[in-house]
């Protein structure tokens, strides 16, 4: 079995600069991916938040312009931090690498017209990983002029969990296109990067069935790859309601009693049995519903310490995710040790 990957080390992950967060669909990976960067960002450092899908949920999040093929500070982080971020733009990543290392130039740009990189892309999927995880670890390496490192970290929010694993393990897909050459090199630039101790692989989940058993899916599956897995993220946890006396009578058929209760706490009648009863059936409804998610939510927490990673849990934002919710969360994951 391959190495589950780097172990935080004190407040922070040490070593590592490329932070890859993926999940389920509905999850709120990428609200995690930008509250982790913005926790990243803190006492004078400075992050890269990439989004590789092209759906402009970064710019949404930070309630910004869509974001151009160009890497444009977003935010700030605590301490005077940054926030960069960059929406990669397939077309012109390719223009980029044929340029790179063909020196095509205007020549790049008329096969775009005739519509050659959306047939080199679709026929070639393993090109268009390389083109964008490459964008990623070519930030993690790039250095200034002072020969210091231009971002601290990066973080990208990437696939869901279904399609993470093959769309960082490259290798694959890149035998299939070229053994030597431009394309060979880069990939194996990329996956230098991706398979070292500079790398880790987060997930998010909620406490739910399906999003915990997808999460533990694809923990095995990187691990299998040798890939290295980082932590599981919980998003939108909610607040205890009940303690464990009220959640086990809520769910112990204790129908009489709560209302005898409710009745003497005067949120009945006193001369009527059956008044209070309708009153308080619907409280007693949710409270049993409360109880079913309380149990439902210990079981996939027992789930998620099997895998035996670094956890983190964040509130569910009741009123919706706005900037201030981001630096909320990323407060909470500093707390926690996640950066």
């Amino acid at each position: 079995m391959a190495a589950d990957g780097p172990e935080p080390l004190g407040p922070d992950w040490e070593g590592v600069r490329l932070h890859v967060v993926s999940g389920k669909g509905g999850t709120g990976k990428t609200t995690v991916a930008a509250a982790l960067a913005l926790a990243l960002a803190a006492e004078g450092r400075r992050t890269l938040l990439i989004e590789v899908e092209e759906r402009q949920g970064i710019a949404e999040l930070f309630r910004v312009a869509p974001l151009p093929y160009e890497e444009r500070k977003i935010a700030s982080g605590r301490g005077h931090g940054e926030v960069y971020a960059l929406a990669i733009d397939i077309e012109q990543a390719l223009l980029e690498y044929l340029e790179m290392f063909y020196k095509l130039g205007r020549a790049g740009k008329a096969l775009n017209k005739l519509g050659f990189i959306d047939f080199a892309t679709t026929i070639a999927p393993g090109l268009r990983d390389v083109l964008l995880t490459g964008k990623a670890c070519e930030a993690v390496r790039r250095r200034g002029k002072d020969g210091k490192r231009v971002y601290d970290a990066v973080v990208m929010d990437a696939p869901p969990t279904g399609r993470v694993t093959r769309f960082l393990n490259i290798n694959t897909e890149v035998a299939g296109l070229a053994r030597f050459g431009p394309i060979f090199t880069q990939s194996q630039a990329v996956m230098r990067v991706i398979r070292s101790p500079e790398t880790a692989v987060h997930l998010v989940t909620l406490l739910e069935e399906m999003p915990v058993q997808e999460t533990v899916d694809g923990v095995a599956e990187l691990r299998e790859a040798g890939l290295p897995v980082g932590g599981v993220f919980v998003n939108m946890v909610r607040p205890p309601v009940l303690d464990e006396a009220a959640v086990l009578a809520a769910d112990g058929g204790h129908d009489g009693e709560l209302a005898a209760a409710l009745v003497a706490a005067g949120l009945g009648t006193r001369r009527s049995d059956a008044a209070a009863r309708k009153l308080v059936a619907p409280l007693l409804a949710q409270g049993r519903e409360h109880a079913e998610r309380v149990v439902l939510e210990r079981e996939q927490r027992v789930d998620l310490q099997g895998l035996r990673l670094p956890t983190y849990e964040l509130p569910l934002l009741t009123g919706g995710v706005d900037i201030s919710g981001l630096y909320r969360l990323a407060a909470a994951l500093r707390t926690q040790g996640a950066a």
